[in-house]
């Protein structure tokens, strides 16, 4: 979902379109390092009651429940630990007071981004490890005005895993990106982000036959779709470029397998595709939405921040509607995800990180 914006740890900062000594924190800590206030939970953020942290160092996002609510998969990178770009990991949802023991179940190979569990405990992720064993590499934004540039990689395909990484099989198999994937609530259908068709844009494969319908057609970058729980709605974030020079501008990043994931906006449709409707209107960046148990819609944006960050979680009515701000790092709130029963809400942030770049997962209880 959006899903994939850090590639190593200044992507952590933005979209989208993120281990081996982790630790579960049960109560709050605060305390102040180079001027940083290092936190588990804000005074004002009323929603997360028993906060825990799961990991402890290195980037790690994307974290998503499995159905039965036991699982977590997620992406990480950590240079000490010998993950120099992102694998997927998989571990038990910690009881509180326990540690979090997670696994690799990815290749180790290439570079891979946003898993998602299948309704039967499977794993799909995207990976770049086909087109090469070894990281590919970041843009270099001294060519961009040293602008955030984010590699759209045409190696990026979707596979699907046993949650002990064994029985890879390939899913997509088409010139260009293929990534961003979610799963319907019933198990049914994948919704994905691909440039097969020469932009970015979202389509839907029925898991069972493989068929694969385009849904959106509008030119920019459709990404980080997910699917209501009743499975009538999708939500993602998109940019839309405007204008002779935006549209020039994106054009030519996209040839050069690159977007610039600074300005977008949340949209909802039917899931086919129709009645799309952009349903804010913040401007910067505002993506890595999904829906709440409640057919709510939670958010992660920059748009209070001309400096671009922080980024912080909201919500809003499916309308765009009754804005209320959820969290209040200082750094980087985003990729949240509700338990199968509604109850819990995981998330990653750069809270309590020691006053480093580090980018770490926690569960709360949440509450109205």
């Amino acid at each position: 979902m959006i899903r994939q914006f850090f590639l190593m740890k200044l992507v952590y900062f933005f979209a989208m379109v993120a281990c081996l000594f982790s630790f579960s924190f049960t109560v709050k800590q605060v305390k102040i390092k180079n001027g940083n206030i290092d936190t588990l939970l804000y005074p004002e953020e009323k929603n997360f009651k028993n906060i825990q942290q799961l990991t402890n160092g290195g980037d790690n996002a994307e974290a998503y429940w499995s159905y039965d609510g036991q699982y977590i998969v997620f992406q990480r990178t950590s240079v000490k630990d010998n993950v120099p770009c992102d694998q997927i990991f998989v571990g038990k949802v910690p009881k509180t007071g326990e540690s979090f023991q997670y696994k690799m179940i990815s290749t180790g190979k290439g570079r891979t981004t946003c898993a998602f569990f299948t309704k039967d405990n499977r794993v799909l992720y995207a990976s770049t490890h086909k087109g090469d064993d070894n990281c590919p590499p970041l843009p270099d934004r001294s060519k961009y005005g040293n602008r955030y540039i984010w590699p759209i990689y045409n190696s990026y395909d979707i596979f699907i895993t046993g949650m002990d990484g064994k029985n890879l099989k390939q899913l997509t198999n088409t010139p260009g990106y293929d990534a961003e994937a979610t799963i319907s609530a019933d198990g049914k259908q994948m919704i994905f982000t691909s440039t097969r068709n020469g932009d970015l844009d979202l389509y839907v494969m029925d898991l069972k036959t493989g068929k694969v319908n385009q849904i959106t057609t509008a030119l920019g970058y459709d990404g980080g779709a997910w699917f209501s729980p009743d499975g009538k709605k999708i939500v993602w974030r998109a940019s839309r470029p405007k204008g002779d020079a935006e549209i020039k501008e994106y054009k030519e990043l996209l040839k050069e397998g690159l977007v610039a994931p600074t300005q977008m906006e949340v949209f909802v449709a039917d899931a086919d595709g129709k009645n799309a409707k952009q349903i804010t209107s913040l401007g910067q960046a505002n993506w890595a939405p999904n829906f709440m148990p409640d057919g709510r819609i939670i958010f992660c944006s920059n748009h209070e921040y001309k400096r671009g960050f922080p980024f912080n979680m909201y919500s809003m009515t499916a309308d765009g509607l009754n804005m209320q701000k959820i969290s209040r790092d200082k750094g980087f709130d985003a990729f949240p995800m509700f338990s199968p029963d509604g109850k819990k809400i995981i998330f990653s942030s750069n809270r309590n990180n020691g006053g480093t770049r580090d980018t770490n997962i926690f569960i709360a209880d949440w509450e109205e």
